[in-house]
């Protein structure tokens, strides 16, 4: 009957930007609810109820999906891009110049915005949580000797210097730290940091 509401159609939706936003989303949750091994392209293509197709269309993969979903302003595989081939022993430096050049370019204020964005957010830090795992600890990691367990910790102490070496150095912006040369910082964190990477632990 003409004037009559249109019954709402399910199904399969059309390309486009919403088409792709509405997979993103998507994937943002699955990730963070699921991490990323938990799940798949086709899992995400079901709950946004597009073709699987158009995910492929939109993103070159489950990486490029994932990255796009925590929503980084920089790429931590270019930021670490070669520690992972340093020797273990002699890492910690080129992994706190490595953080240093970044939050002093031009990502500074888009990093401080982001880990201002994700301090109180359940599922941005679940996000966060995943990739810093996949992605940063797998290269800072790579190569380290010991049991399996032993080198997660390992790992997680370094992720603890260093995030707290973040946020008080440039969100906090707590002095003196905070006015310190890189070069100082170096000097002063790199031990500690490289006692985590290989030196001896209270208790592993």
């Amino acid at each position: 009957m003409s004037g009559s509401l249109q019954p709402l159609r399910r199904g399969r939706r059309s390309g486009g930007e919403d088409s792709r936003e509405l997979i993103l989303g998507t994937a943002r949750r699955l990730f963070a609810e699921h991490g990323f091994d938990g799940t798949s392209l086709r899992q995400v293509a079901r709950e946004a109820q597009v073709d699987p197709a158009m995910v492929h269309h939109f993103f070159k993969g489950k990486d490029e999906l994932f990255a796009l979903s925590v929503e980084l302003p920089a790429d931590p595989e270019q930021v670490l891009a070669g520690v992972e081939t340093l020797d273990p022993g002699e890492r910690a430096e080129a992994i706190i110049r490595a953080v240093l050049r970044l939050w002093e370019g031009p990502a500074q204020h888009g990093l401080v915005a982001f880990v201002r964005g994700t301090i109180g957010s359940t599922a941005k830090t679940a996000l966060l949580r995943e990739m810093v795992a996949r992605t940063i600890l797998s290269r800072v990691m790579a190569g380290v000797p010991g049991p399996a367990g032993e080198v997660r910790m390992r790992g997680d102490l370094v992720a603890s210097q260093m995030v707290g070496l973040m946020l008080v150095r440039y969100v906090v912006r707590l002095d003196p730290l905070a006015s310190a040369t890189q070069d100082e910082v170096v000097r002063m964190v790199a031990p500690n940091v490289q006692r985590y990477l290989t030196g001896e632990l209270d208790n592993p």
